[in-house]
């Protein structure tokens, strides 16, 4: 049976916390003790917080192009001027909307800049993603010998609403290979692969929320991790791969 236990009472996350010391803090407090077949889903927004990945809007000076995205989407200048600095490519931009491709490869609204429940500070700030996500993963991975993935919310194509995704993973096979198996009639799988760590983030959003709940990461037991551990990156589509590029 798969379970899912919010960690809760984290509290705000500020630049410099030990985000594995928290994260041990809340197990206890929670009365959790890891074992084999766990795994931690933490938000990415408590480990950009940790990493002091805010920007002050005062401090951004927005250019030609920035000014001329700004028009046609109808967001701030100085936040469109972030999305250019932290993407590779604009795909997008209509009133309200500008998709971009990260320059870690997603492609996501806002080059997955944040301005809500990132706690309050002097003025007007923006939160970034994460500098490594994989990296930051690996890190907490090998502090609190658990595998963890790092969770961000992202639209779909051609489909409503919001879903948690991995952005970061360590210590299990975020991308699943099944080709070459057998299916239950015994045709072999082609091209079957199982997005596994998108899976399980999604999972632990039942946990976490996605307003103000204020429980930025999850503990879930019993998930099978079968496979060779894969980094979260392996996740992104290569841009020659994609038909609709």
């Amino acid at each position: 049976m798969i379970e899912i236990v919010p960690l809760t009472g984290i509290g705000e996350v500020r630049p410099g916390d030990d985000l594995a010391d928290i994260l041990h803090v809340a197990l206890d407090r929670c009365g959790i003790e890891l074992r084999a077949g766990d795994l931690l889903v933490v938000t990415q927004k408590i480990v950009s917080k940790a990493e002091g990945r805010f920007v002050s809007l005062a401090d951004v000076e927005p250019g030609e192009e920035a000014r001329r995205l700004a028009d046609v989407t109808r967001k701030d200048a100085r936040l469109v001027q972030l999305v250019l600095d932290e993407s590779s490519a604009i795909l997008r931009a209509v009133p309200h909307v500008l998709i971009a491709r990260h320059r870690l490869g997603h492609v996501m609204a806002n080059a997955g800049i944040d301005r809500s429940n990132i706690g309050a500070g002097e003025g007007d700030r923006a939160l970034l993603l994460p500098i490594d996500p994989d990296g930051a993963a690996s890190q907490l991975h090998a502090r609190l010998d658990v595998p963890v993935v790092i969770s961000d919310s992202f639209g779909r194509p051609w489909r409503m609403g919001v879903v948690a995704v991995a952005i970061g993973a360590a210590g299990l096979p975020a991308l699943q290979d099944r080709r070459g198996e057998l299916d239950r009639d015994g045709r072999t799988l082609e091209v079957t692969q199982v997005a596994l760590a998108d899976i399980v983030a999604t999972a632990a959003c039942l946990a976490t929320g996605e307003g103000a709940e204020g429980i930025p990461a999850a503990l879930v037991r019993g998930c099978p991790l079968a496979g060779p551990a894969r980094p979260a990156a392996d996740l992104v589509r290569p841009v020659h791969d994609d038909l609709f590029a």
